[in-house]
């Protein structure tokens, strides 16, 4: 790519900082209304950008890179997840594929543990409760919940969120555990005093919380299977602060509705923004709008890597955050 101010679209509206930083380096092409992207708003965006920023939420599909004009050489997402961008296609198209690893690893651990206190506390039943009008005063068996101290957590993927949220988890008197498809290093592994598991199915069996802190890939799809589910213990929850496609949603809802586990928390969910309707209806579920990740520092960080990606890029190096290896 030419030493120049190279055609950047942004399909999400960024931090006015980060939209700012932007157009002083690029000729960019921001999303001012923040509506997102149809499919042909994309197509169309890739038919022009030399530099195309899109977020988790746009799906940029093998004919999609396909079909992208041949001046686009980046892919700069905004965004940890690469599993809506079709990996395969941007390297045998030459396309490069940047992500934002990393800075979003404090924030979706504070609410991976925000949702544990949640469910575990029923803090959604007994909001819900008051503000309903229904409280009719202290009781002592009223809105009893799970005491975490002294209670295992199962924590499925051990990486940089994982770890966050087992030390976060050991401040509250829980037990850690853990699967992972690599066991971690024995010293990293002594200072969060985790005991792994081979075996997921073992696991799940004696965890009284489970935290899925997991990316989405091929491998992990519906890896908390309905199967999975009735291997959980009947007062346990689950935790989901991943991806939606981790779990198998309507077994999850059955499994909810039916008291085969306790409760869950769930930030995430496999369809977005569409939500089960059972789970909208139960009272043992926390639900979030997908902000696990939303707090200010996390999101300007987000776009500060995003513009040290396509800067690095475009003066001839390798961008700090490169995610396929491209055939040029």
């Amino acid at each position: 790519m030419p030493h120049r101010r190279p055609r950047v679209i942004v399909t999400r509206k960024l931090p006015d900082l980060i939209e700012t930083r932007m157009m002083e380096l690029f000729d960019c092409k921001l999303n001012l209304d923040d509506r997102p992207f149809s499919r042909d708003d994309l197509a169309a965006a890739m038919a022009e950008a030399e530099v195309l920023v899109p977020t988790v939420t746009d799906e940029i599909t093998a004919d999609l890179i396909r079909n992208a004009g041949p001046q686009l050489k980046l892919i700069a997402s905004f965004g940890t997840g690469v599993n809506h961008i079709a990996l395969d296609a941007a390297k045998e198209k030459g396309i490069t594929i940047t992500n934002t690893p990393g800075v979003l690893t404090e924030d979706t651990a504070d609410m991976t543990m925000a949702l544990i206190l949640a469910v575990a506390r029923r803090l959604g039943e007994g909001e819900r409760l008051l503000r309903a009008g229904k409280w009719q005063g202290w009781a002592p068996t009223a809105m009893l919940g799970m005491r975490l101290t002294g209670k295992r957590l199962g924590i499925v993927g051990m990486g940089r969120i994982g770890t966050a949220v087992a030390l976060r988890a050991r401040a509250f008197g829980l037990s850690i555990h853990y699967h992972n498809r690599r066991r971690l290093d024995p010293a990293l592994e002594a200072e969060v005093e985790a005991t792994y598991w081979e075996s997921l199915d073992q696991m799940l069996g004696h965890m009284d919380v489970v935290s899925l802190n997991c990316p989405h890939t091929p491998a992990t799809y519906h890896l908390i299977s309905g199967r999975r589910l009735r291997l959980m213990k009947p007062h346990a929850i689950l935790i989901n602060t991943s991806r939606g496609q981790v779990v198998e949603e309507e077994a999850l809802a059955r499994a909810l509705y039916s008291r085969e586990i306790a409760g869950a928390g769930l930030d995430v969910y496999e369809r977005e923004p569409e939500i089960h309707p059972r789970l909208l209806e139960l009272d043992n579920v926390v639900l979030l709008p997908h902000i696990g990740s939303a707090t200010h520092d996390g999101r300007f960080a987000m776009g500060e890597r995003v513009i040290v990606n396509i800067k690095t890029f475009v003066d001839g190096h390798v961008p700090p955050n490169k995610v396929v290896t491209t055939m040029f």
